[in-house]
């Protein structure tokens, strides 16, 4: 027969995913198999029809037919009607109120229906593999058939999130260029969906030939790596021809996508975290070309700061002078931002955030110029850094800033931070330094803000 007639004919129009698990030969191919799966599915009314048969011959109304894992099969009466028992039963246990027997029909029937499984199985796996002989002769149209049915997932399921997620078509330019409009990252934007903490913040990208560098500044948290990463998601997308996550997308040519983004140790290869970031951005120096998308996150971080800040200057210098690739470089080293200054197809970028007070607001979004600060110590405060180590940290950060400022270069980041000043306040003053806003309950606030006005001499009102 056909190959399709032939598994028609052999396979369950469901089959299970697995053949050990059993359902995958269709009923009807063989008898044996027939055979063992009708034991298993008339256990039950074989049961039922032989308690009623034995109700009725030896008269014992409340006899029963069941079936445990440990004792498999048996007849159970209760004491009182034992004597009614026949001689052809055979006691298999003693209970305090009832016995419990097995006649020879009944374990006969056991034996072939505690095997009847397990050679169902059996049986099953055999004829999974006579077919599969069977089928070794339609191979190559097997093949093109899953082959024509991967397309087909492929191509639908593209199809479906681009309709569903409001994704674009992306243009194709004969020159370089990647020009995106209101990028986003697709998972990130569903992961905030299903949180419901938010919508995500889209961000233009505009590089060509004359502009092919990003210097990306900014705080921990403020997005850079996201914005690197839908940047390679969208050209990724678009090159295997799938719309893309973006109100509008023109691409040049794009050969590849070359990242070091994040590094693990390799201990038992003797490569540290440094070394593989290294090995890494060397692959990339030697693979990337001018119609290459390459991203760059803090690169030059394993080591100490000048000899990191060094190599960060050598590779973005080479990936601008020499490669000419299409490249997002994020970077925590403020000494970088100077770098458009002299590369002229390079520009400043960073993510905003907003200050009130020590707290940081992120805002997500990729703004032009370099980052005025890191904020480092504002993401220890919300990654809830104990108080006394802000402090020290604030202390420490002051003096570095004070010593670069003098031309010093060594700081005791060690020492402890100095004491704060000593002051006078007002009994206001004192009483509102007093309060821990964050502590207090709606009822002690209320107190408190009447305490406040009773310090000032005003009289509170009911």
């Amino acid at each position: 027969p056909g190959c399709a007639d032939l598994l028609r004919r052999a396979v369950l129009e469901e089959p299970a995913a697995l053949v050990r698990d059993g359902g995958v030969i269709a009923h009807g191919v063989d008898a044996e198999l027939d055979e063992l799966r009708g034991i298993n599915q008339n256990c039950d009314a074989y049961l039922l029809e032989l308690e009623a048969r034995e109700r009725e011959r030896t008269g014992i109304a409340n006899l029963r037919v069941q079936f445990n894992k440990v004792h498999g099969f048996y007849i159970e009466v209760t004491q009182g009607q034992a004597s009614k028992v026949p001689d052809d039963y055979r006691r298999r246990q003693t209970l305090k109120n009832a016995e419990r027997f097995i006649t020879p029909e009944l374990k006969t029937f056991e034996d072939k229906a505690l095997s009847a499984q397990e050679r169902a199985l059996s049986r099953e796996k055999w004829l999974y593999e006579q077919l599969l002989d069977t089928l070794q002769a339609h191979i190559g149209t097997l093949g093109a058939v899953a082959r024509a049915l991967a397309t087909l997932d492929v191509l639908c399921t593209l199809a479906e999130r681009a309709l569903t997620l409001r994704w674009c078509a992306p243009q194709f330019a004969p020159e370089p260029c990647i020009d995106i409009t209101a990028g986003r990252h697709p998972v990130v934007e569903a992961r905030l969906a299903e949180l419901s903490s938010g919508s995500f913040i889209p961000n233009d990208t505009r590089m060509h030939a004359r502009q092919h560098m990003q210097v990306i500044t900014g705080p921990n948290m403020g997005g850079k790596s996201t914005y690197m990463r839908q940047v390679a998601i969208i050209v990724l997308l678009a090159s295997i021809g799938s719309h893309v996550p973006a109100s509008a997308c023109r691409l040049g040519p794009i050969d590849a996508i070359h990242t070091r983004i994040g590094a693990a140790d390799d201990l038992a290869n003797a490569q540290s975290t440094f070394m593989l970031e290294m090995t890494e951005a060397a692959q990339i120096l030697h693979s990337a070309t001018a119609h290459s998308l390459v991203l760059m996150d803090e690169i030059g971080r394993g080591t100490s700061t000048f000899d990191g800040l060094a190599l960060a200057s050598g590779i973005a210098t080479h990936l601008h002078d020499k490669t000419r690739a299409f490249t997002l470089f994020a970077t925590h080293y403020f000494e970088l931002t100077e770098f458009p200054a002299k590369h002229h197809a390079a520009v400043n970028m960073h993510v905003s955030a907003t200050e009130s007070g020590n707290s940081i607001v992120f805002l997500h979004e990729i703004q032009s110029g370099p980052a005025s600060r890191s904020y480092g110590i504002q993401v220890a405060k919300l990654a809830g850094m104990p108080a006394p180590v802000l402090h020290h940290a604030r202390q420490a950060l002051a003096a570095l800033e004070d010593r670069a400022g003098e031309g010093e270069l060594q700081v005791d980041l060690f020492a402890p931070p100095p004491e704060p000043e000593v002051t006078t306040h007002s009994p206001v003053e004192a009483a509102l330094a007093a309060i821990q806003p964050d502590q207090l309950s709606p009822r002690e606030a209320l107190d408190a803000l009447y305490q406040l006005k009773a310090v000032m001499g005003k009289p509170t009102q009911a």
